[in-house]
């Protein structure tokens, strides 16, 4: 089991991504702009900047979902590599079989 605090802290992260997605989204789009006055691109680099850290999606973690480990989490299942294992053995996860050759 993850630490509470890491979890939280990630939830945290994400709230505030969702926060300032919109404003993120709209200062990329001045950004990448080819017409755009470059005083109004340096004007929204800096804006850029000076957002939260924690605003940027990148910082998220991908966690599993049961026990919050944060490594070798499979993103199509949204499980941890264990988690996963013990879902498959127990026939939860349809389509999945144990490998045998």
């Amino acid at each position: 089991m993850a630490k509470k605090s890491m979890i939280e802290r990630d939830r945290k992260r994400d709230s505030i991504a969702q926060r300032y997605a919109a404003k993120r989204a709209a200062l990329k789009a001045t950004i990448n702009n080819r017409s755009a006055e470059p005083e109004d691109v340096d004007a929204a680099l800096l804006a850029l900047q000076k957002l939260p850290r924690d605003a940027s999606p990148t910082r998220q973690q991908r966690r599993c979902r049961l026990t919050g480990r944060p490594h070798s989490v499979y993103r199509k299942f949204g499980l941890g590599r264990n988690k996963l294992r013990e879902a498959v053995m127990r026939g939860d996860v349809p389509g999945v079989v144990k490998a045998s050759w």
